[in-house]
Protein backbone atom coordinates (compact mmCIF):
# COMPACT_ATOMS: atom_id res chain seq x y z
CA UNK A 1 0.00 0.00 0.00
CA UNK A 2 2.79 2.38 0.84
CA UNK A 3 4.47 1.74 -2.49
CA UNK A 4 1.32 2.78 -4.39
CA UNK A 5 0.50 5.88 -2.34
CA UNK A 6 2.91 8.16 -4.24
CA UNK A 7 1.30 7.12 -7.53
CA UNK A 8 -2.11 8.08 -6.19
CA UNK A 9 -0.73 11.42 -5.12
CA UNK A 10 0.49 12.06 -8.65
CA UNK A 11 -3.04 11.51 -10.02
CA UNK A 12 -4.85 13.42 -7.28
CA UNK A 13 -7.53 15.91 -8.51
CA UNK A 14 -6.78 19.11 -6.58
CA UNK A 15 -10.05 20.74 -7.71
CA UNK A 16 -11.98 18.39 -5.45
CA UNK A 17 -10.39 20.06 -2.41
CA UNK A 18 -12.11 23.36 -3.30
CA UNK A 19 -9.22 25.34 -1.88
CA UNK A 20 -8.53 28.87 -2.92
CA UNK A 21 -5.68 31.38 -3.00
CA UNK A 22 -2.57 30.85 -0.97
CA UNK A 23 -3.76 27.57 0.59
CA UNK A 24 -4.23 26.00 -2.80
CA UNK A 25 -0.79 27.19 -3.94
CA UNK A 26 0.96 25.92 -0.83
CA UNK A 27 -0.65 22.52 -1.06
CA UNK A 28 0.28 22.22 -4.73
CA UNK A 29 3.88 23.05 -3.87
CA UNK A 30 3.93 20.39 -1.13
CA UNK A 31 2.61 17.78 -3.52
CA UNK A 32 5.17 18.73 -6.16
CA UNK A 33 8.02 18.32 -3.63
CA UNK A 34 6.64 14.99 -2.51
CA UNK A 35 6.53 13.90 -6.14
CA UNK A 36 10.16 14.88 -6.72
CA UNK A 37 11.23 13.06 -3.58
CA UNK A 38 9.29 10.01 -4.61
CA UNK A 39 10.82 9.93 -8.08
CA UNK A 40 14.30 10.08 -6.59
CA UNK A 41 13.59 7.31 -4.07
CA UNK A 42 11.86 5.21 -6.67
CA UNK A 43 14.92 5.45 -8.97
CA UNK A 44 17.20 4.36 -6.13
CA UNK A 45 14.89 1.42 -5.36
CA UNK A 46 14.95 0.30 -8.99
CA UNK A 47 18.74 0.49 -9.21
CA UNK A 48 19.18 -1.31 -5.90
CA UNK A 49 16.70 -4.11 -6.51
CA UNK A 50 17.77 -4.75 -10.10
CA UNK A 51 21.39 -3.84 -9.79
CA UNK A 52 22.80 -6.19 -7.16
CA UNK A 53 24.52 -8.27 -9.80
CA UNK A 54 25.67 -5.06 -11.42
CA UNK A 55 27.40 -4.00 -8.20
CA UNK A 56 29.12 -7.32 -8.05
CA UNK A 57 30.26 -6.88 -11.60
CA UNK A 58 31.68 -3.50 -10.69
CA UNK A 59 33.52 -5.02 -7.74
CA UNK A 60 34.81 -7.75 -9.98
CA UNK A 61 36.03 -5.21 -12.51
CA UNK A 62 37.66 -3.24 -9.72
CA UNK A 63 39.39 -6.37 -8.43
CA UNK A 64 40.61 -7.23 -11.89
CA UNK A 65 42.02 -3.74 -12.23
CA UNK A 66 43.78 -4.11 -8.88
CA UNK A 67 45.17 -7.50 -9.87
CA UNK A 68 46.77 -5.94 -12.91
CA UNK A 69 48.84 -3.79 -10.56
CA UNK A 70 50.43 -6.87 -8.97
CA UNK A 71 54.05 -6.84 -9.98
CA UNK A 72 54.74 -10.36 -8.76
CA UNK A 73 52.83 -13.62 -9.08
CA UNK A 74 54.37 -16.64 -7.41
CA UNK A 75 54.59 -20.11 -8.89
CA UNK A 76 55.46 -22.90 -6.47
CA UNK A 77 56.99 -25.99 -8.07
CA UNK A 78 57.11 -29.38 -6.35
CA UNK A 79 57.14 -28.03 -2.76
CA UNK A 80 58.63 -30.99 -0.93
CA UNK A 81 60.46 -28.97 1.75
CA UNK A 82 58.76 -26.87 4.44
CA UNK A 83 60.86 -23.87 3.39
CA UNK A 84 58.52 -23.43 0.41
CA UNK A 85 55.66 -22.63 2.77
CA UNK A 86 57.79 -20.32 4.94
CA UNK A 87 58.19 -18.01 1.95
CA UNK A 88 54.41 -17.47 2.26
CA UNK A 89 54.21 -17.09 6.03
CA UNK A 90 53.48 -13.39 5.49
CA UNK A 91 51.88 -11.32 2.73
CA UNK A 92 53.84 -8.86 0.57
CA UNK A 93 52.88 -5.64 -1.16
CA UNK A 94 52.51 -5.96 -4.93
CA UNK A 95 52.47 -9.78 -4.69
CA UNK A 96 49.28 -11.45 -5.86
CA UNK A 97 47.50 -13.61 -3.25
CA UNK A 98 46.88 -16.16 -6.02
CA UNK A 99 49.71 -18.68 -6.09
CA UNK A 100 49.84 -21.43 -8.68
CA UNK A 101 51.20 -24.72 -7.40
CA UNK A 102 52.49 -27.38 -9.79
CA UNK A 103 53.41 -30.68 -8.21
CA UNK A 104 53.24 -34.45 -8.61
CA UNK A 105 50.60 -36.39 -6.73
CA UNK A 106 51.68 -37.33 -3.21
CA UNK A 107 51.95 -36.16 0.36
CA UNK A 108 54.57 -33.44 -0.27
CA UNK A 109 52.25 -30.90 -1.86
CA UNK A 110 49.40 -31.80 0.53
CA UNK A 111 51.58 -30.98 3.52
CA UNK A 112 52.55 -27.74 1.78
CA UNK A 113 48.89 -26.79 1.35
CA UNK A 114 48.19 -27.63 5.00
CA UNK A 115 50.96 -25.25 6.09
CA UNK A 116 49.57 -22.45 3.92
CA UNK A 117 46.11 -23.15 5.30
CA UNK A 118 47.45 -22.84 8.85
CA UNK A 119 48.88 -19.39 8.00
CA UNK A 120 45.56 -18.32 6.47
CA UNK A 121 43.57 -19.46 9.51
CA UNK A 122 45.81 -18.34 12.37
CA UNK A 123 44.13 -15.88 14.77
CA UNK A 124 46.86 -13.22 14.59
CA UNK A 125 47.92 -11.63 11.30
CA UNK A 126 46.37 -14.32 9.09
CA UNK A 127 47.50 -14.50 5.49
CA UNK A 128 45.11 -14.64 2.53
CA UNK A 129 46.86 -16.88 0.02
CA UNK A 130 44.78 -18.62 -2.62
CA UNK A 131 46.55 -21.76 -3.81
CA UNK A 132 45.62 -22.86 -7.34
CA UNK A 133 46.88 -26.41 -7.70
CA UNK A 134 47.74 -28.59 -10.67
CA UNK A 135 48.98 -32.12 -10.09
CA UNK A 136 50.03 -34.69 -12.63
CA UNK A 137 53.09 -36.32 -14.16
CA UNK A 138 53.46 -33.37 -16.55
CA UNK A 139 53.30 -30.75 -13.78
CA UNK A 140 56.57 -29.05 -14.72
CA UNK A 141 55.82 -28.94 -18.44
CA UNK A 142 52.38 -27.57 -17.58
CA UNK A 143 53.99 -24.81 -15.52
CA UNK A 144 56.27 -23.82 -18.36
CA UNK A 145 53.40 -23.81 -20.84
CA UNK A 146 51.01 -21.75 -18.70
CA UNK A 147 53.46 -19.27 -17.15
CA UNK A 148 50.81 -18.35 -14.60
CA UNK A 149 53.26 -16.11 -12.75
CA UNK A 150 56.68 -14.53 -13.02
CA UNK A 151 58.58 -15.91 -9.99
CA UNK A 152 59.21 -19.63 -9.56
CA UNK A 153 59.78 -20.74 -5.95
CA UNK A 154 61.81 -23.95 -5.66
CA UNK A 155 62.13 -25.80 -2.36
CA UNK A 156 61.96 -29.55 -2.42
CA UNK A 157 63.70 -32.60 -3.79
CA UNK A 158 67.08 -31.34 -4.99
CA UNK A 159 67.78 -34.06 -7.55
CA UNK A 160 66.07 -32.13 -10.35
CA UNK A 161 66.62 -28.63 -9.03
CA UNK A 162 69.39 -27.80 -11.52
CA UNK A 163 67.05 -28.84 -14.34
CA UNK A 164 64.12 -26.87 -12.89
CA UNK A 165 66.32 -23.78 -12.60
CA UNK A 166 67.65 -24.10 -16.14
CA UNK A 167 64.27 -24.57 -17.81
CA UNK A 168 62.56 -21.89 -15.72
CA UNK A 169 65.20 -19.32 -16.57
CA UNK A 170 65.16 -20.35 -20.24
CA UNK A 171 61.41 -19.67 -20.18
CA UNK A 172 62.06 -16.13 -18.99
CA UNK A 173 60.95 -16.71 -15.39
CA UNK A 174 62.61 -15.35 -12.27
CA UNK A 175 63.68 -18.01 -9.78
CA UNK A 176 63.84 -17.85 -5.98
CA UNK A 177 65.47 -21.12 -4.95
CA UNK A 178 66.01 -22.68 -1.57
CA UNK A 179 69.51 -23.90 -0.89
CA UNK A 180 71.23 -25.83 -2.28
CA UNK A 181 70.84 -24.91 -5.94
CA UNK A 182 73.01 -27.88 -6.91
CA UNK A 183 74.20 -30.99 -5.03
CA UNK A 184 76.74 -32.45 -7.46
CA UNK A 185 79.96 -31.18 -9.07
CA UNK A 186 78.51 -32.36 -12.39
CA UNK A 187 75.75 -29.73 -12.10
CA UNK A 188 78.10 -26.79 -11.66
CA UNK A 189 78.47 -26.04 -15.42
CA UNK A 190 74.66 -26.17 -15.70
CA UNK A 191 74.26 -23.60 -12.92
CA UNK A 192 76.93 -21.42 -14.50
CA UNK A 193 75.01 -21.50 -17.81
CA UNK A 194 71.75 -20.66 -16.00
CA UNK A 195 73.22 -17.50 -14.52
CA UNK A 196 74.43 -16.49 -17.97
CA UNK A 197 70.97 -17.09 -19.46
CA UNK A 198 69.31 -15.16 -16.63
CA UNK A 199 71.50 -12.16 -17.40
CA UNK A 200 70.71 -12.37 -21.11
CA UNK A 201 66.96 -12.64 -20.53
CA UNK A 202 66.86 -9.99 -17.83
CA UNK A 203 65.53 -12.25 -15.08
CA UNK A 204 66.83 -12.91 -11.58
CA UNK A 205 68.14 -16.18 -10.17
CA UNK A 206 68.63 -16.02 -6.42
CA UNK A 207 69.01 -18.41 -3.50
CA UNK A 208 67.48 -18.05 -0.04
CA UNK A 209 70.25 -17.16 2.41
CA UNK A 210 68.38 -16.72 5.69
CA UNK A 211 71.42 -16.61 7.96
CA UNK A 212 72.37 -13.14 6.73
CA UNK A 213 69.37 -11.86 8.70
CA UNK A 214 70.34 -13.29 12.10
CA UNK A 215 71.11 -10.30 14.32
CA UNK A 216 74.20 -11.80 15.99
CA UNK A 217 75.69 -12.55 12.57
CA UNK A 218 74.92 -9.02 11.38
CA UNK A 219 76.64 -7.57 14.44
CA UNK A 220 79.61 -9.89 14.00
CA UNK A 221 79.95 -8.64 10.44
CA UNK A 222 79.57 -4.95 11.35
CA UNK A 223 82.07 -5.13 14.18
CA UNK A 224 84.57 -7.04 12.03
CA UNK A 225 84.48 -4.13 9.58
CA UNK A 226 85.45 -1.66 12.33
CA UNK A 227 89.22 -1.42 12.59
CA UNK A 228 89.07 0.35 15.99
CA UNK A 229 87.47 -2.70 17.59
CA UNK A 230 88.45 -5.67 15.44
CA UNK A 231 91.56 -4.52 13.67
CA UNK A 232 91.83 -6.65 10.54
CA UNK A 233 91.04 -10.29 9.84
CA UNK A 234 94.06 -12.52 10.34
CA UNK A 235 95.09 -14.93 7.59
CA UNK A 236 95.17 -17.92 9.93
CA UNK A 237 96.46 -21.35 8.98
CA UNK A 238 95.13 -24.76 8.07
CA UNK A 239 95.42 -25.83 11.72
CA UNK A 240 94.11 -22.53 13.12
CA UNK A 241 91.79 -20.98 10.48
CA UNK A 242 90.97 -17.29 10.63
CA UNK A 243 87.26 -18.11 10.32
CA UNK A 244 85.44 -21.16 11.62
CA UNK A 245 81.73 -21.87 11.31
CA UNK A 246 80.12 -24.99 12.79
CA UNK A 247 76.45 -25.89 12.58
CA UNK A 248 74.53 -28.71 14.26
CA UNK A 249 71.07 -29.67 12.97
CA UNK A 250 68.42 -32.21 13.91
CA UNK A 251 66.09 -34.44 11.93
CA UNK A 252 63.28 -34.23 14.52
CA UNK A 253 61.96 -30.70 15.01
CA UNK A 254 58.89 -28.49 15.43
CA UNK A 255 57.98 -26.07 12.60
CA UNK A 256 55.22 -23.45 12.93
CA UNK A 257 54.05 -25.18 16.10
CA UNK A 258 53.68 -28.60 14.45
CA UNK A 259 55.89 -31.69 14.50
CA UNK A 260 57.69 -31.79 11.18
CA UNK A 261 57.16 -34.89 9.03
CA UNK A 262 60.03 -35.22 6.61
CA UNK A 263 59.65 -37.02 3.29
CA UNK A 264 61.59 -40.28 3.02
CA UNK A 265 63.64 -38.91 0.12
CA UNK A 266 65.10 -36.33 2.51
CA UNK A 267 67.31 -39.14 3.86
CA UNK A 268 68.57 -40.10 0.40
CA UNK A 269 71.69 -38.10 -0.43
CA UNK A 270 71.03 -38.67 -4.14
CA UNK A 271 67.87 -36.60 -3.77
CA UNK A 272 68.51 -34.22 -0.86
CA UNK A 273 72.27 -33.96 -1.21
CA UNK A 274 75.01 -34.75 1.28
CA UNK A 275 75.51 -32.52 4.27
CA UNK A 276 78.73 -31.12 2.82
CA UNK A 277 76.77 -29.53 -0.07
CA UNK A 278 73.53 -28.77 1.79
CA UNK A 279 73.63 -26.75 5.03
CA UNK A 280 77.25 -25.82 4.35
CA UNK A 281 75.85 -23.52 1.65
CA UNK A 282 74.77 -21.11 4.41
CA UNK A 283 78.12 -21.21 6.17
CA UNK A 284 80.22 -20.74 3.03
CA UNK A 285 77.94 -17.85 2.12
CA UNK A 286 78.54 -16.22 5.51
CA UNK A 287 82.30 -16.52 5.15
CA UNK A 288 82.12 -14.64 1.86
CA UNK A 289 79.51 -12.13 3.08
CA UNK A 290 81.31 -11.28 6.33
CA UNK A 291 84.96 -11.47 5.30
CA UNK A 292 84.67 -9.90 1.86
CA UNK A 293 81.62 -7.61 2.00
CA UNK A 294 80.65 -6.18 -1.36
CA UNK A 295 83.63 -7.78 -3.09
CA UNK A 296 83.37 -9.73 -6.32
CA UNK A 297 84.66 -13.25 -5.80
CA UNK A 298 85.47 -15.98 -8.29
CA UNK A 299 86.00 -19.75 -8.11
CA UNK A 300 89.68 -19.05 -8.81
CA UNK A 301 89.84 -17.40 -5.36
CA UNK A 302 89.21 -20.82 -3.73
CA UNK A 303 91.83 -23.41 -2.81
CA UNK A 304 90.31 -26.52 -1.23
CA UNK A 305 92.76 -28.00 1.29
CA UNK A 306 90.87 -30.87 2.91
CA UNK A 307 87.36 -32.30 3.10
CA UNK A 308 85.69 -35.24 4.78
CA UNK A 309 82.22 -36.73 5.14
CA UNK A 310 80.61 -39.11 7.61
CA UNK A 311 77.19 -40.56 8.28
CA UNK A 312 74.52 -40.20 10.95
CA UNK A 313 72.81 -43.42 12.02
CA UNK A 314 69.14 -43.41 13.00
CA UNK A 315 67.07 -46.35 14.15
CA UNK A 316 63.99 -47.63 12.34
CA UNK A 317 61.85 -46.27 15.16
CA UNK A 318 63.40 -42.83 14.79
CA UNK A 319 62.88 -42.99 11.03
CA UNK A 320 59.22 -43.81 11.60
CA UNK A 321 58.85 -40.92 14.05
CA UNK A 322 60.11 -38.30 11.59
CA UNK A 323 58.52 -39.69 8.40
CA UNK A 324 55.39 -41.49 9.56
CA UNK A 325 56.48 -44.54 7.55
CA UNK A 326 56.70 -48.07 8.95
CA UNK A 327 59.57 -49.06 6.67
CA UNK A 328 62.24 -47.44 4.51
CA UNK A 329 61.50 -47.29 0.77
CA UNK A 330 63.48 -49.44 -1.63
CA UNK A 331 65.89 -46.65 -2.63
CA UNK A 332 67.06 -46.27 0.98
CA UNK A 333 67.64 -49.95 1.78
CA UNK A 334 71.18 -49.71 0.41
CA UNK A 335 71.94 -47.37 3.34
CA UNK A 336 70.54 -49.67 6.07
CA UNK A 337 73.17 -51.55 8.05
CA UNK A 338 72.61 -53.52 11.25
CA UNK A 339 69.05 -52.24 11.47
CA UNK A 340 69.99 -48.55 11.22
CA UNK A 341 69.74 -46.05 8.40
CA UNK A 342 73.05 -44.34 7.67
CA UNK A 343 72.81 -40.88 6.10
CA UNK A 344 75.86 -38.96 4.87
CA UNK A 345 74.50 -35.78 6.38
CA UNK A 346 77.79 -34.60 7.87
CA UNK A 347 80.74 -32.84 6.29
CA UNK A 348 83.75 -30.68 6.98
CA UNK A 349 86.04 -28.64 4.75
CA UNK A 350 89.11 -26.47 5.21
CA UNK A 351 89.96 -24.09 2.39
CA UNK A 352 91.54 -20.79 1.50
CA UNK A 353 89.55 -17.91 0.07
CA UNK A 354 91.75 -15.11 -1.25
CA UNK A 355 94.50 -16.30 1.09
CA UNK A 356 92.28 -16.46 4.21
CA UNK A 357 91.97 -19.89 5.86
CA UNK A 358 88.39 -20.98 6.65
CA UNK A 359 86.85 -24.07 8.20
CA UNK A 360 83.25 -25.18 7.72
CA UNK A 361 81.60 -28.08 9.54
CA UNK A 362 78.03 -29.39 9.55
CA UNK A 363 76.66 -32.23 11.65
CA UNK A 364 73.17 -33.77 11.83
CA UNK A 365 71.78 -35.54 14.89
CA UNK A 366 68.41 -37.16 15.41
CA UNK A 367 67.03 -34.83 18.09
CA UNK A 368 68.10 -31.76 20.07
CA UNK A 369 68.46 -31.85 23.86
CA UNK A 370 65.46 -30.63 25.90
CA UNK A 371 64.91 -26.92 25.30
CA UNK A 372 67.44 -26.90 22.49
CA UNK A 373 67.41 -26.70 18.74
CA UNK A 374 69.77 -26.23 15.81
CA UNK A 375 72.97 -24.50 16.92
CA UNK A 376 75.52 -22.24 15.32
CA UNK A 377 79.12 -21.52 16.31
CA UNK A 378 81.18 -18.88 14.54
CA UNK A 379 84.52 -17.26 15.23
CA UNK A 380 86.43 -14.54 13.37
CA UNK A 381 89.99 -13.89 14.52
CA UNK A 382 91.06 -10.25 14.30
CA UNK A 383 94.30 -8.49 15.10
CA UNK A 384 92.65 -6.73 18.09
CA UNK A 385 90.07 -9.30 19.27
CA UNK A 386 88.01 -12.36 18.37
CA UNK A 387 84.31 -12.15 17.56
CA UNK A 388 82.54 -15.35 18.62
CA UNK A 389 78.93 -16.52 18.31
CA UNK A 390 77.84 -19.36 20.59
CA UNK A 391 74.46 -21.05 20.89
CA UNK A 392 74.89 -23.82 23.44
CA UNK A 393 73.27 -24.78 26.71
CA UNK A 394 75.11 -21.96 28.53
CA UNK A 395 73.37 -19.48 26.19
CA UNK A 396 70.05 -21.34 26.60
CA UNK A 397 70.39 -22.17 22.91
CA UNK A 398 70.00 -18.51 21.94
CA UNK A 399 72.69 -17.16 19.54
CA UNK A 400 74.96 -14.93 21.62
CA UNK A 401 77.85 -12.71 20.52
CA UNK A 402 81.05 -12.59 22.57
CA UNK A 403 84.25 -10.57 22.23
CA UNK A 404 87.30 -12.44 23.46
CA UNK A 405 91.11 -12.34 23.39
CA UNK A 406 91.17 -8.55 23.50
CA UNK A 407 94.62 -7.22 22.68
CA UNK A 408 96.31 -3.88 23.41
CA UNK A 409 93.63 -2.41 25.71
CA UNK A 410 92.21 -3.10 29.13
CA UNK A 411 88.65 -4.39 29.32
CA UNK A 412 87.56 -0.97 30.60
CA UNK A 413 89.20 0.99 27.77
CA UNK A 414 88.05 -1.51 25.15
CA UNK A 415 84.47 -1.29 26.47
CA UNK A 416 84.61 2.49 26.14
CA UNK A 417 85.76 2.17 22.52
CA UNK A 418 82.99 -0.36 21.89
CA UNK A 419 80.34 1.95 23.32
CA UNK A 420 81.38 4.64 20.86
CA UNK A 421 81.19 2.15 18.00
CA UNK A 422 77.68 1.11 19.11
CA UNK A 423 76.50 4.66 18.45
CA UNK A 424 77.27 4.18 14.76
CA UNK A 425 75.30 0.92 14.44
CA UNK A 426 71.63 0.62 13.40
CA UNK A 427 70.75 -0.89 16.78
CA UNK A 428 70.02 0.85 20.05
CA UNK A 429 70.12 -0.46 23.61
CA UNK A 430 73.02 -2.86 23.03
CA UNK A 431 74.63 -3.63 26.36
CA UNK A 432 78.12 -4.84 27.27
CA UNK A 433 78.54 -7.41 30.02
CA UNK A 434 81.87 -8.68 31.32
CA UNK A 435 82.03 -12.48 31.28
CA UNK A 436 85.49 -12.76 32.82
CA UNK A 437 88.67 -10.74 32.97
CA UNK A 438 89.26 -11.05 29.24
CA UNK A 439 85.88 -11.47 27.54
CA UNK A 440 82.68 -9.50 26.97
CA UNK A 441 79.17 -10.54 26.07
CA UNK A 442 76.92 -8.34 23.92
CA UNK A 443 73.36 -8.37 25.21
CA UNK A 444 70.90 -7.74 22.41
CA UNK A 445 67.36 -6.45 23.08
CA UNK A 446 64.57 -8.93 22.38
CA UNK A 447 63.03 -6.57 19.80
CA UNK A 448 65.88 -7.44 17.42
CA UNK A 449 65.47 -11.18 17.83
CA UNK A 450 63.84 -12.71 14.76
CA UNK A 451 63.12 -16.43 14.43
CA UNK A 452 64.56 -18.61 11.69
CA UNK A 453 61.08 -18.97 10.19
CA UNK A 454 60.69 -15.20 9.95
CA UNK A 455 64.00 -14.89 8.09
CA UNK A 456 62.32 -16.39 5.02
CA UNK A 457 59.99 -13.40 4.82
CA UNK A 458 62.97 -11.07 5.12
CA UNK A 459 64.85 -12.81 2.31
CA UNK A 460 61.76 -12.76 0.09
CA UNK A 461 61.18 -9.06 0.78
CA UNK A 462 64.78 -8.31 -0.21
CA UNK A 463 64.36 -10.38 -3.39
CA UNK A 464 61.25 -8.34 -4.23
CA UNK A 465 63.33 -5.17 -3.89
CA UNK A 466 65.83 -6.60 -6.37
CA UNK A 467 62.99 -7.50 -8.73
CA UNK A 468 61.70 -3.95 -8.59
CA UNK A 469 65.19 -2.62 -9.31
CA UNK A 470 65.58 -5.17 -12.10
CA UNK A 471 68.96 -6.41 -10.92
CA UNK A 472 70.95 -8.00 -8.13
CA UNK A 473 73.94 -6.31 -6.47
CA UNK A 474 77.01 -6.65 -8.69
CA UNK A 475 78.71 -9.06 -6.29
CA UNK A 476 75.80 -11.46 -5.72
CA UNK A 477 75.97 -13.67 -8.82
CA UNK A 478 79.78 -14.11 -8.73
CA UNK A 479 79.39 -14.85 -5.02
CA UNK A 480 76.79 -17.55 -5.64
CA UNK A 481 78.95 -19.15 -8.30
CA UNK A 482 81.95 -19.13 -5.95
CA UNK A 483 79.85 -20.54 -3.12
CA UNK A 484 78.58 -23.54 -5.11
CA UNK A 485 82.00 -24.14 -6.56
CA UNK A 486 83.30 -24.35 -2.98
CA UNK A 487 80.66 -26.81 -1.73
CA UNK A 488 80.76 -29.12 -4.75
CA UNK A 489 84.56 -29.10 -4.85
CA UNK A 490 84.58 -30.11 -1.17
CA UNK A 491 82.21 -33.03 -1.92
CA UNK A 492 84.41 -34.19 -4.79
CA UNK A 493 87.54 -34.07 -2.61
CA UNK A 494 85.81 -35.83 0.31
CA UNK A 495 84.74 -38.71 -1.95
CA UNK A 496 88.18 -38.96 -3.52
CA UNK A 497 89.82 -39.07 -0.07
CA UNK A 498 88.09 -42.32 0.91
CA UNK A 499 88.84 -44.24 -2.29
Amino acid sequence: MVSFLPLKLMDFDFKRLKLKGVYRSRLLEIFRKMRRIFLFLFSVMILTSCGISGSRQQITKSEVKMEKTYQVKLITVDPGHFHAALVQKIMYDKVSPDVHVYAPEGTDYLQHLDRIKSYNSRPENPTSWNEIVYTGPDFFEKMLAEKAGNVVVLSGNNRKKAEYITKSVNAGLNVLADKPMIISPDDFPTLEASFKTAREKGVLLYDIMTERYEVTTILQKLLSENTKVFGTLTAGSKEEPAVTKISIHHFAKIISGTTLLRPAWYFDVQQQGEGIVDVTTHLVDLVQWECFPGQILHPSDITMLSARRWSTSISMEEFKNVTGLDDVPEYLKKDVKDGKLNVFANGEMVYQIKGIFAKISVEWKYQAPPGGGDTHYSVMHGTKCDLIIKQGAEEKFVPTLYIDHIKGLSIKDFSSELQEVFKTLPYDSLRIEAVNSGALRINIPEKYRVSHEEHFGQVTAKFLEYLKAGKLPEWEVPGMMTKYYTTTTALKLAKESIK
